[in-house]
């Protein structure tokens, strides 16, 4: 309309009633809105009073017009229009710039830069300084051009009426950056059947006005040549405006006002188009641009086909256009469309759209409790976004009046639930006045919103004071446990709650009301009682916390042992639970060990993991070494078990017996003592016997001969020349027969000597103080890595092998020696005590 002389004032220009940038509607609020003025004095040049009526009249007639056919995508009036003497003004919807502004602007760049003299054909009017500024982002030529499609099809198919005058003049955009179409000065019926039918129509004449016509530029060929139009040709139009968007705002005609130069232009326009179409134009858009702008007018697509093309099909751009429409949709879809496609179409909105196209239509449907809180999913996205100085500019001025309004229940649990990102951007004084009062006001509300709340203090706790939680936060939080013990869900957010804010508490509290809150917590549940081990696992970490090795013996520790069978846990989460009690377990010995060690007590570190016969094996004995003198172990032979019964054999009956060698045995095994030996397990009764060799003592020793007395035998598993150190106590013989004595452990063995020289030997022994029996060092190893058995006890330290030796008393005291000697109780000398330590 700016061809008529109107201008967009907006908030520039202000008038005595005219130029107000804000109107009182019939419903009585304030809304924002732009003032069209057209002064007369400038149709006065035009010098015929009539020519100037002309020009007044197709003003009012569009404006009419605009009122009449109200669409979205066609410019609202909001005042009609008035007139004076001087000039003549209405108020629509509030405007930033026509499309001629802006292009324009991009033009004088263009020049500028070394292009062609600007010759547009765009009246020369006052540009908006603020036009200068504006940059079309590409999402913005596709969302505009797809607007002014749809209000061609709406005019075409709904109004039948042709609009004739589709240039950038008549292309308004809106403060959101919406492209309306106005400028219906020229509009003319079609047909009701078929709109494509032509009508007769006034060309473009010099003869007239030219603010009495349509723009030349943009006009189509049938309507200058033919005197002719249709529906067509405003797709015609529309073509040349698509041309010149992406040709930095010059038209492919520019024909200067004068018809000869249109028609001379018109002739190369095919070539022009192909010069624009594949550099500029985008791919998509091509094939439409190029048959919008076919002299043959069967080849120019119409507005509804022209909608369908795959340029136009983009979620962002469907997003885009449901907002314009929004306001008459029921409140299922809006919810729909706000919780979902426009949450998932946000990412591919460019953000200057966000706060000029999408913010202003969540303000005003977050004034609605129906549809608030899915509202609130979109514009919780853009506020985490967005910029701090964005947030603090645009967002929190109307953000301000959701935290203190009534919210639905759902508007309030989504705003708890996402109250982090909320705080994340605004400043610390909003927060305490404007955000956290809403967050503890929560506690008193429905079991939904207290949830949520419990979640938004875990997400929160950074910024809320100390004395908060302590007054108010904890109170509640355990007064919400107490009401709702059966929700799983509840309680989980109890225990996060109680977590986060535990470093926050001081002991006393910690001890008098957060330890007994955690000891009524029903552990069934497996995320529960991972919760509740983790709350135990940060009290473990540092002492300030007040958990006790008293507690965690008397009530922590009962209640979480049952757990550990719990079949609902899996192995991570028993795993856990068994390294927080076995972290408990020690610091209850730690503790415990050194009271004990201060009162003088001593008790043993406990070997977790030793076995019970360890603890008690002949590794104890600490006996200090003593060797034997005169006392030569050969090394053992290997021989097999057989041959080592059969010498054994021949030691008589007591050998025999001893060793259970007799030739009737059943088996081959030369040391069968379980007889005997009855608490003794089988392992310990099958051993080689030793070969011994006993030096011979002096000369002059009683019953001593050099070079006599036993026959010599190698040991098979004692060297040459090898002494062994020992600290097992042989006794000398105290009466008739002389006794060895092993002492172990307080318990003591005594054997008689004769009888184990007998037994081993097969012989009889020489009277000598010094001929000591050599007990076999494999026996004695054995002996030490064994358990005690009934044998060593200390009640028959002198039972069995004492009464063996007693028999012998009695049995040597009527035997002959085969050398002629015989032995008596008053002959056998007591000899010196020996301890034999066997390595």
């Amino acid at each position: 309309m700016a061809n008529n002389g109107l201008i967009a004032a907006g908030t520039e220009r202000t008038h005595k009633w005219p130029g107000l940038t804000r109107i009182r509607t019939v419903a009585g609020s304030i809304v924002e809105c732009s003032v069209f003025l057209f002064e007369k004095r400038c149709a006065e040049k035009l010098h015929k009073p009539k020519r100037k009526e002309t020009v007044t009249e197709i003003l009012r007639t569009s404006v009419k017009q605009l009122e009449r056919y109200r669409h979205p995508k066609i410019l609202q009036v909001l005042h009609s229009i008035e007139e004076c003497s001087e000039t003549l003004a209405f108020a629509t919807e509030q405007v930033y710039a026509s499309l001629a502004n802006v292009l324009f602007h991009q033009q004088e760049v263009t020049s500028i830069h070394g292009g062609a003299p600007l010759n547009s054909g765009v009246p020369q009017s006052p540009k908006p300084t603020h036009a200068r500024e504006y940059k079309f982002l590409d999402i913005e030529y596709k969302y505009g051009l797809l607007q002014i499609t749809e209000a061609l099809s709406f005019l075409h198919y709904t109004g039948h009426q042709l609009h004739r005058n589709v240039c950038p003049a008549s292309i308004l955009i809106t403060k959101k950056g919406t492209w309306k179409l106005a400028g219906l000065e020229f509009i003319e019926r079609v047909s009701d059947i078929d709109g494509v039918e032509p009508v007769p129509c006034q060309p473009w004449t010099s003869r007239q006005s030219k603010m009495a016509q349509p723009y030349l530029d943009y006009t189509a060929p049938e309507t200058q040549i033919s005197s002719v139009s249709s529906i067509l040709s405003d797709m015609f139009s529309l073509g040349m405006v698509i041309c010149a968007i992406f040709n930095n705002g010059r038209p492919l005609i520019q024909a200067g006002n004068s018809s000869s130069a249109y028609l001379k232009q018109l002739e190369l326009l095919e070539d022009q188009v192909k010069n624009i179409l594949l550099p500029r134009v985008p791919v998509p858009l091509q094939e439409a641009t190029s048959r919008l702008l076919s002299r043959d007018t069967r080849q120019r697509p119409t507005a509804q086909l022209l909608i369908l093309i795959k340029y136009f099909s983009d979620p962002a751009v469907n997003a885009l256009q449901f907002l314009d429409v929004i306001t008459m949709k029921d409140p299922t879809q809006k919810t729909h469309f706000y919780r979902m496609t426009l949450k998932e179409a946000l990412p591919y909105i460019p953000k200057k759209l966000w706060f000029q196209h999408v913010w202003p239509s969540l303000q005003q449907e977050m004034k609605s409790q129906e549809v608030q809180a899915a509202v609130l999913q979109a514009a919780l996205f853009m506020i985490r976004e967005c910029t701090i100085e964005e947030y603090e500019t645009i967002v929190l001025p109307s953000f301000r009046d959701v935290f203190s309004a009534r919210k639905s229940v759902q508007a309030t649990v989504t705003l708890l639930e996402h109250l982090h990102i909320i705080l994340e951007k605004t400043p610390r004084d909003d927060i305490r006045t404007e955000v956290l009062p809403m967050l503890y006001n929560a506690f008193e509300s429905p079991i939904q919103v207290q949830s949520a709340a419990l979640l938004a203090v875990t997400n929160v706790s950074e910024y809320l004071d100390e004395m908060a939680i302590k007054r108010i936060i904890l109170p509640k939080t355990k007064m919400i446990y107490e009401k709702n013990q059966n929700d799983l869900k509840i309680v989980s957010n109890v225990l996060s709650c109680v977590e986060r804010t535990l470093d926050r508490l001081d002991k006393s509290q910690i001890i008098d009301e957060v330890l007994p809150l955690l000891y009524e917590i029903r552990l069934s549940d497996p995320q529960i009682t991972l919760r509740v081990v983790n709350i135990y696992r940060l009290m473990l970490s540092d002492k300030k916390y007040g958990l006790s090795v008293n507690l965690m013996a008397t009530k922590v520790m009962p209640s979480l042992l049952p757990q550990t069978v719990n079949p609902s846990l899996n192995l991570e989460q028993f795993t856990i639970l068994l390294e927080v009690l076995q972290d408990m377990l020690e610091q209850i010995d730690r503790n415990q060990r050194n009271k004990l060690k201060l009162d003088n007590l001593s008790l043993p570190s406990p070997e977790r993991h030793r076995p019970l016969r360890h603890q008690y094996s002949s590794d104890n004995m600490h006996v200090p070494p003593f060797n034997i003198p005169n006392l030569r172990v050969e090394q053992r032979k290997t021989s097999s078990a057989e041959d080592m019964a059969r010498k054994n054999s021949t030691g008589g009956m007591l050998g025999g017996w001893w060793f259970g060698g007799s030739p009737s045995s059943p088996d081959s095994n030369f040391l069968r003592v379980a007889n005997a030996f009855p608490n003794r397990r089988l392992s310990d009764n099958t051993l080689m016997t030793p070969k011994i060799r006993v030096a011979p003592s002096c000369a002059s020793s009683p019953g001593g001969t050099p070079g006599g007395g036993l026959p010599i035998r190698r040991h098979s598993s004692i060297g040459p020349q090898e002494r062994r150190g020992s600290t097992v106590n042989l006794s000398p013989p105290t009466g008739a027969i002389g006794y060895s004595s092993v002492s172990r452990e307080g318990s003591s063995l005594s054997v008689p000597s004769t009888y184990l020289a007998r037994s081993m030997i097969g012989g009889s022994m020489p009277n000598t103080s010094s001929s000591v029996p050599f007990l076999l060092s494999s026996s004695m190893q054995s002996i030490r890595s064994r358990r005690p058995s009934a044998v060593f006890g200390g009640s028959q330290g002198s039972g069995l092998l004492q009464q063996l030796g007693s028999g012998m008393v009695r049995f040597t005291s009527s035997h002959q020696p085969t050398n002629g000697r015989a032995f008596s109780s008053s002959t056998v000398r007591k000899c010196p005590s020996l301890n034999i330590t066997f390595s």
